[in-house]
C-alpha cells in the first residue's frame, strides 16, 4: 500500500509536469500571451517548487511523509479547480505558482518515502516509482490532443478529479510516521550543508531538470513554428519524450541492479547531450518524434538514480538532503524557462536558437558526472571531522590494514569505507563497488573506528571475518 500511494503520486506529479506545456498553446491564443510570458509563467511554476522543496524537507523529516503528500496534493487540487476560471495573466501566474508549491511538496515527499523504505535497492526502486512519472507526463499532452482537442479547462478538471482521488488514498494508507534517528536536527545540519556533494548533486540535477522541463514545455510551441500542427506536436510529446521516459525507467530499472549509478548517469548525459542537439535541428515530424523519443530514453534513469545516490550518500535527514538536491532541480526550471524565453524574444521561430541551451546543459552535466564521481570518491576529513573523535581518528589512520576482497559488484550503496594510512588527512573510498578487509586489527581501534564511522554516510558496520575483520557499509 506504501508502495502504491508513492507511485500514484508521482503520477500525478507527472501529469502537472506536462501540463503547463501541453496548456501554453491554449492559453497563448485565449490571453494573447508572449514567449516572454510564457517564460514567467514557468518561473512562477519552477519558484513554487523550489521553496516548497525546500521547506518541505524538515517537514516531512520530523512529521512524517504522510503529512507533506497530503498537503502537496491538496495544494495541486486548488490550483487545478481555479485555473479554469483565470481572467488574466496575473491569475494564471498565481496559480501555477500554487502548482508548483504542491508538486514540489508531492514529488520531495514520495521520493524520500520510497528511498526509505526501499534502502536495499534505492536506485532500482526509485526509478521503477519514477517510470509513473513518465506514464503520467504521456497521458497528460495524450488526452488534451486526442480526447479534449486542446481545451485546457476539461483538461484541468480531469486532472484534479485523479489528484483528489490520490489524495483519499495517502489518507486511507498506512504510511508510516517518523522515525526520530533520521529526522531533522537543526544542529546536526552542518554536517548535510557542509558536504561538497550534496552541491554537486544539486548542480547536476539542476541541468538535468532545465534540460528536461525545456521539452517539456517548449517543445511542442517549437514544432509549431516549424509548421507542424498543434495536435501532432502534443502527440509527438506524449508518444515521443513521455513515452521514452516511460520505457527508459522500465528498461534501466533492474539493470541499475548491477550497474554502478554514477555509470548510468555519465551514460544518460552523453546520450542526452546527442539526442537533444540533433532534435532541435530535425526537419520534419518523423525526425523530431524518432529524436524526443530517443532523448526521453536517454533521460530516463537520470532524475531518480540522482536522488537515490543523494539517499545512500545521507542515511541521516535523507528528507532535508532530497529535498535541498531537488530545490536545486527547481532552480533549473526557473533559469532555462527564463533563458529559453529571452533568447526566443517574444519570436517563436527563434525557438529553434534558444533550444540549443539543452544540450549545451546536457554536455555540462558529462563533465560535472565525472567530478562526482571523483568527490564521492575521496571524501575530505575535514567535512567530516566533527563527527570523528581523536580516538577513532587515530585508530583510522594508524591501525586499519585494508586490503581488498574479491566480491561481486554492489552498486554505489554498497561501497567501502576504510582508512588512506599514508595520508591521515583524507578518508576515501576505493572501489565505489566494493569490500574491503582488514587484517589483524586490534578490537578496540577498530570498533572506536566502526562506532565512530557509524555516523558517517554512508556508514559502516563490523563483522567477523576469519583472523580479521571487515568494515562495509550495508545492514551485515
Amino acid at each position: 500500500m506504501i508502495i502504491i500511494a508513492a507511485i500514484l503520486a508521482i503520477f500525478v506529479y507527472g501529469l502537472i509536469a506536462a501540463f503547463l506545456g501541453t496548456i501554453l498553446p491554449d492559453l497563448s491564443e485565449r490571453f494573447h500571451l508572449t514567449p516572454k510570458q510564457n517564460g514567467t509563467i514557468a518561473f512562477a511554476q519552477a519558484l513554487g517548487l523550489m521553496i516548497a522543496s525546500l521547506a518541505v524537507g524538515p517537514l516531512i523529516d520530523n512529521e512524517g511523509k504522510k503529512v507533506g503528500l497530503v498537503l502537496g496534493l491538496a495544494l495541486i487540487s486548488i490550483a487545478l479547480l481555479l485555473l479554469p476560471r483565470a481572467r488574466g495573466f496575473g491569475s494564471i501566474v498565481a496559480l501555477l505558482f500554487v502548482l508548483g508549491m504542491g508538486g514540489g511538496i508531492v514529488v520531495t515527499g514520495a521520493n524520500a518515502l520510497v528511498s526509505d523504505v526501499a534502502e536495499v535497492h534505492r536506485a532500482t526502486a526509485l526509478t521503477f516509482v519514477n517510470l509513473f512519472f513518465g506514464l503520467g507526463g504521456l497521458i497528460t499532452p495524450f488526452l488534451s490532443a486526442n480526447l479534449f482537442k486542446g481545451n485546457s479547462v476539461r483538461l484541468g478538471y480531469s486532472i484534479a478529479l485523479l489528484t483528489i482521488g490520490t489524495l483519499a488514498v495517502q489518507l486511507l494508507a498506512r504510511i508510516p510516521g517518523p522515525t526520530g534517528a533520521k529526522g531533522f536536527v537543526l544542529s546536526n545540519a552542518g554536517t548535510v550543508l557542509g558536504r561538497p556533494e550534496l552541491f554537486l548533486l544539486g548542480l547536476f540535477l539542476f541541468l538535468y531538470v532545465s534540460c528536461e522541463v525545456g521539452i517539456w514545455n517548449w517543445l511542442v510551441q517549437h514544432l509549431i513554428a516549424q509548421g507542424i500542427p498543434e495536435s501532432r506536436g502534443l502527440n509527438i510529446l506524449s508518444l515521443g519524450f513521455a513515452l521514452g521516459l516511460l520505457i527508459g525507467r522500465m528498461v534501466i530499472s533492474p539493470i541499475l541492479m548491477r550497474v554502478p549509478a554514477l555509470t548510468a548517469t555519465l551514460l544518460a548525459a552523453i546520450c542526452m547531450a546527442i539526442t537533444t542537439a540533433l532534435l532541435v535541428n530535425a526537419t520534419s515530424a518523423k525526425q523530431a518524434w524518432i529524436l524526443v523519443f530517443l532523448a526521453g530514453i536517454s533521460m530516463a534513469p537520470v532524475f531518480p538514480t540522482t536522488l537515490a545516490i543523494v539517499g545512500d550518500a545521507f542515511p541521516r535527514m535523507t528528507g532535508t538532503a532530497i529535498g535541498i538536491v531537488i530545490t536545486c532541480g527547481w532552480a533549473g526550471l526557473a533559469v532555462s524557462s527564463r533563458i529559453i524565453g529571452a533568447i526566443a524574444r517574444g519570436d517563436p521561430r527563434r525557438l529553434k536558437k534558444a533550444l540549443l541551451v539543452i544540450p549545451a546543459f546536457s554536455a555540462v552535466m558529462v563533465a560535472l558526472n565525472i567530478a562526482i564521481l571523483a568527490t564521492l570518491y575521496f571524501l575530505p576529513i575535514h567535512a567530516t571531522q566533527s563527527l570523528l573523535s581523536g580516538e577513532a581518528m587515530e585508530a583510522v589512520a594508524g591501525e586499519i590494514d585494508a586490503e581488498p576482497a574479491h566480491c561481486p559488484d554492489l552498486g554505489l550503496n554498497q561501497r567501502s569505507v576504510f582508512a588512506c594510512v599514508s595520508s591521515p588527512q583524507r578518508i576515501f573510498t576505493w572501489p565505489p563497488t566494493g569490500i574491503y578487509k582488514t587484517a589483524q586489527s586490534p578490537a578496540s581501534g577498530l570498533a572506536a573506528a566502526t562506532n565512530s564511522l557509524g555516523s558517517l554516510s554512508p556508514g559502516c558496520s563490523s563483522s567477523k571475518e576469519g583472523a580479521g575483520r571487515s568494515v562495509h557499509h550495508g545492514k551485515a
